[in-house]
């Protein structure tokens, strides 16, 4: 693994045209939505303030990215009947969108004829990856930086079908 992975602020500053994040977990179990998460679990109370301490530097990235003219898009493979984790992310998406990010879902039923990457990924200006590992219990495993051209064409195709595939997430109701 690259020793300089760089921050999300760097990447999302990097880019010039477009920035794609692609998940395909039903949960995450990262340490910085552990409280939110929580919370949301036993009240049904989302943080959906952009300016809160939990989503304003998001936001904020998001958009002076958008602003730059950078399209900045994120698609969800899930499975369904949805796991709560992935109800928690639903609740939460409209500050993404309200950020400037474009989303949208796909049941992992209409991905199994997808060529999909082994790991999430966000792709920059379809040339430089950043893969996100994850641990079997959802916590972050680290990044990794990748100028492959073949994996950014697998990641670049992936993408694009997932995407004429999916449904906006306006339109994508969680029962």
């Amino acid at each position: 693994m690259p020793q300089n992975v760089p921050s999300f602020d760097e990447l999302l500053n990097s880019a010039q045209r477009s920035a794609v994040h692609l998940e395909m977990r039903d949960a995450y179990g990262v340490a910085n939505e552990a409280d939110d998460f929580a919370r949301w679990k036993s009240t049904g109370e989302r943080d959906n303030d952009p300016e809160s301490p939990y989503w304003a530097p998001w936001v904020t990235l998001i958009r002076n990215t958008v602003a730059r003219g950078v399209v900045v898009r994120r698609a969800r493979i899930v499975s369904e009947p949805v796991s709560d984790y992935i109800r928690f992310e639903h609740a939460g998406t409209v500050v993404n969108m309200e950020a400037g990010e474009l989303v949208r879902w796909l049941p992992r039923r209409r991905a199994s004829a997808i060529a999909l990457p082994g790991n999430d990924f966000w792709l920059i200006d379809d040339r430089l990856i950043r893969w996100n590992h994850f641990t079997g219990e959802g916590a972050s495993g680290g990044g990794e930086v990748s100028e492959d051209p073949a994996a950014a064409k697998l990641c670049a195709d992936a993408f694009a079908a997932v995407w004429a595939r999916a449904t906006p997430h306006e339109d994508y109701k969680i029962s």
